[in-house]
């Protein structure tokens, strides 16, 4: 890959980091996201999860502490009935309107044994609650990025980028997009593994083809946003059928954020969630990309602009396509939105 022939010797991925691998360390909580759609679900689900966490999970796996809650339900850390496996467990309130765990599984399965896909356990139901027990695994970039004082070297985000795009690129081919591409959806593993960052949360994740044929899904618009707002596609806002081009421009969002600290859209006002999202496309599309990327390396600007002129069907990204390191620093369609990071 281009983006490998810039890094510099020494131990993979993070190596050499010390700030970033200090906050690594800091971290010691997994981030099984996706913790965040409708808040009114959440409620409902919060006292079905505690109940449910008391006992054993398929007589095998035991729930020790919550690590998260949303929409879905919670996230418990938890041990096998040996002790020796540490995992994470999820659960989903059974009657949730747009129920996302068991596709969320299926998804897992699909990719078992590819490079940053996290083992899956267990899926089953437990109480009134449908259960997914993985790996329990590190921190965010999220988090990280926090740990770090909102600001990543442009070493590590390209490190990162190049990660990123092997991870979504996996996921392409196996037709699929994942549709919720942020910072809190891409984790590393714990403090004992390789420094591999993991996808994650593919509970918005859909066939952009069908598998035998290879056809494409067609064109429609009139969509509903689907994923964060933050970090959605022009044309997510807009209300087009997602497909493969939509995640490679969120990642070029996630990447300038990091680069940058912060996106323009960022901090908005407004009385309620329609006409925030309208504010934060408008701010996007007021927003040169040349804007956006200034004081980055000219590469993520090319990048961008490459993801945004595809159209819908033609999205395998090119590898002249990604930030060059050798740059020198200058649907569900019906699911809302999500409300953790919506800005």
């Amino acid at each position: 890959l281009p983006l490998r022939a810039y890094l510099l010797s020494g131990p993979a991925v993070f190596g050499g980091l010390n700030s970033f691998a200090r906050a690594r360390r800091g971290c010691g909580f997994a981030s099984v996201s996706g913790l965040g759609r409708a808040r009114s679900d959440a409620m409902a689900a919060t006292g079905s999860a505690d109940q449910a966490a008391l006992g054993l999970i398929a007589s095998r796996y035991r729930p020790s502490k919550r690590i998260g809650s949303g929409s879905f339900g919670e996230i418990y850390s938890g041990v096998d009935s040996s002790g020796a496996d540490k995992v994470a467990i999820k659960f989903e309130k059974h009657g949730l309107r747009c129920p996302q765990l068991r596709h969320e599984y299926k998804v897992y399965r699909e990719l078992q044994g590819c490079p940053g896909v996290c083992k899956v356990h267990y899926y089953g139901t437990h109480g009134d609650c449908n259960v997914m027990v993985l790996d329990l695994l590190g921190p965010s970039l999220e988090d990280l990025f926090n740990k770090c004082g909102r600001r990543f070297t442009l070493k590590t985000v390209l490190k990162l980028a190049d990660q990123l795009l092997e991870r979504v690129d996996l996921i392409h081919s196996r037709h699929l997009i994942h549709r919720d591409i942020k910072p809190a959806n891409f984790v590393v593993g714990d403090a004992h593994s390789s420094p591999t960052v993991f996808g994650i949360d593919y509970g918005l994740s859909k066939r952009y083809r069908n598998p035998h044929t290879l056809q494409h899904i067609p064109h429609r618009v009139g969509k509903s946003l689907t994923g964060t707002p933050r970090y959605a596609s022009i044309n997510n806002h807009l209300g087009v059928e997602q497909s493969r081009r939509d995640d490679l421009e969120a990642i070029g969002y996630v990447l300038v954020y990091f680069m940058k600290g912060r996106l323009p859209w960022q901090g908005l006002k407004a009385k309620n969630a329609p006409k925030k999202y309208k504010m934060i496309l408008e701010k996007k599309q007021a927003t040169s990309i040349a804007q956006l990327c200034q004081g980055c390396p000219a590469q993520f600007a090319e990048y961008l602009s490459y993801c945004r002129s595809l159209k819908c069907a033609t999205a395998r990204p090119r590898a002249t396509a990604r930030p060059r390191a050798t740059a020198r620093p200058r649907d569900r369609a019906t699911a809302r939105p999500r409300d953790r990071d919506s800005e």
